[in-house]
């Protein structure tokens, strides 16, 4: 899966010369928190709703709340955008682009293909990708057990709920926080199967099994 197949193609953009007013009016308008910043069809920076929040304050402490809208309607997006944005590619595998959003601290990235904004892709399509290549939304059986590290330990695990009448839905595993030489294993399935003998084989052959029925 890539940046292409989750982002958001029909992106809603302001001018550098557009008055933060008007970005606070889109961001209300459109339900978003990040509006990049377009002037003859080249990203020239990115404003975000955290972007206003910061400034504000600082800014404008001592103002009412007519001289803050004063304040917010005369000053122009280029005075309060990102101009360094951290951008991506459509060909780029999601999984990246959730690393690079969750270790540089920020809520999206605008997608460039060939020097030209052709998306964007925020927290809330990563969320989205979560949601569905896990399947949870279709509900079912969530098995999570601890396999030890060898090619085949987790075919091992598919193969016994297999045998037991169920059909597998998604299979994540991963090495983080697993204890040296093992990993964790989540495998969402569903149907009418053995459950009692499914848990029962589960319990007896790995370490750390725990079975949530759907």
């Amino acid at each position: 899966m890539f940046v292409a197949d989750w982002m958001t193609k029909k992106v809603i953009t302001i001018s550098p010369d557009d008055s933060v007013s008007d970005a606070v009016k889109l961001m209300k308008e459109k339900k978003i928190k990040h509006i990049p910043v377009v002037r003859d069809e080249k990203l020239k920076g990115i404003i975000s709703d955290r972007d206003i929040r910061e400034f504000s304050p600082s800014k404008a402490t001592s103002l009412d709340v007519y001289e803050l809208h004063y304040l917010l309607a005369t000053t122009k997006v280029k005075e309060m955008m990102k101009s360094k944005v951290i951008t991506t590619s459509p060909e780029t595998p999601v999984e990246e682009a959730a690393m690079v959003m969750h270790d540089q601290n920020i809520g999206s990235l605008p997608v460039l293909e060939k020097g030209k904004l052709a998306g964007i892709i925020s927290d809330r399509d990563i969320f989205r990708v979560l949601v569905d290549i896990t399947g949870v939304r279709h509900g079912g059986h969530r098995i999570s057990v601890t396999v030890e590290d060898r090619p085949g330990s987790v075919r091992e695990v598919a193969d016994i709920i297999r045998k037991h009448g169920f059909s597998l839905q998604s299979v994540l595993t991963s090495y983080e926080k697993a204890p040296k030489g093992f990993r964790y294993v989540v495998i969402r399935c569903y149907g009418e199967g053995k459950f009692g003998a499914l848990k029962a084989e589960l319990m007896g052959t790995f370490r750390g099994v725990k079975i949530d029925k759907g």
